[in-house]
């Protein structure tokens, strides 16, 4: 079985916790062929005069992953193979969800239409931003705004005196800020100047969220894997006064058991998730509070597996399989 992994280039890869080597790793030990190709490699050719149309082809590199060594694989080979050729192709570009993300969705979901079977979907990319998608279920999240008008923003942190504002495209806690009333009610004050930056004088949409003090105990991440939680979430625990949880920003990781809410918003929106073509799923609840759907290239296959002895990957390539 040939497995693509189209991705950020290998180079760049932390091999102590990057969940796509994860994957990888896994797919080798059942002996799979593991090949990879970055997002501006994917390429199409057709339309008049040319005596072929497509299909969707890539510039592959087949990797042999190693154990203990610097660097962590090796190249077996460089082709250029349509991508229907593969057994399955694995979408794990990391965010931002930029205007070439959206381009390589294009490309990829034209190679379905060729036949190439495509994890997460590409449409189901596209119509799930990372930020908007909780809008669906709106008894699981905070109370939220989501809007680039200044005097709607100002009102929404006036009438709940503590917030987190965001920008939609953001990723690892960039560009979050917590704004807070002062004691006799008056407005934090970077509250218009936080407000004009994030919105750029009301050019750019953004959301607002109420403060939800539960984050002290952590941002937890949620695997859904064809729809069903893994049992374990790993909770991104903010450290030395830092309002954000995430860990490129600084948060430690822990992994703990599903608590009662984790599981009843997870058994809520997986099935759906799962039948529109997202077989994996990270989602985010601070407390009992769902805070993002991450689809792009959810993380936290490592630490969980270390910390719990869980088989992450084992279960994705097995739900992966279960599609084919």
């Amino acid at each position: 079985m040939n497995l693509l992994f189209v991705a950020d280039p290998l180079e760049a890869f932390n091999p102590k916790k990057d969940s796509t080597l994860a994957m990888m790793r896994e797919a080798q030990r059942r002996g799979f062929a593991v090949w990879a190709c970055e997002p501006r490699q994917l390429h199409w050719l057709g339309g008049a005069g040319q005596a072929e149309a497509g299909p969707v082809q890539a510039q592959c590199r087949h990797v042999q992953l190693l154990d203990g060594a610097k660097p962590w694989f090796g190249d077996i080979e460089h082709v250029v193979r349509p991508l229907r050729e593969f057994d399955a192709v694995l979408m794990r570009k990391d965010p931002p969800f930029d205007s070439e993300f959206f381009y390589a969705t294009h490309l990829l979901e034209q190679a379905e239409r060729e036949g190439a079977r495509v994890f997460n979907r590409p449409r189901a990319l596209r119509d799930h931003p990372e930020k908007l998608a909780i809008l669906e279920w709106p008894q699981f999240i905070p109370a939220t705004l989501v809007s680039r008008d200044m005097a709607a923003l100002r009102a929404f942190a006036a009438e709940h005196g503590d917030i987190i504002v965001k920008p939609l495209d953001g990723m690892g806690g960039a560009g979050i800020f917590r704004l807070r009333q002062g004691g006799d009610g008056s407005p934090d004050v970077n509250l218009n100047v936080v407000l004009e930056t994030l919105t750029d004088f009301g050019r750019r949409t953004i959301m607002a969220q109420r403060f939800i003090p539960e984050i002290a105990q952590g941002d937890k991440r949620v695997l859904l894997i064809g729809g069903e939680p893994v049992p374990f979430s790993l909770a991104r625990i903010p450290q030395g006064g830092e309002t954000r949880g995430n860990l490129a920003a600084g948060g430690l990781g822990v992994a703990q058991a599903l608590t009662p809410a984790d599981r009843a918003i997870a058994q809520a929106i997986g099935a759906e998730l799962a039948a529109r073509g997202l077989l994996l799923v990270g989602i985010d609840i601070i407390g009992d509070r769902l805070t993002e759907i991450n689809v792009t290239s959810p993380t936290c296959f490592v630490e969980i597996s270390e910390q719990t002895g869980f088989d992450v990957a084992g279960r994705f390539i097995d739900a992966m399989l279960a599609r084919l």
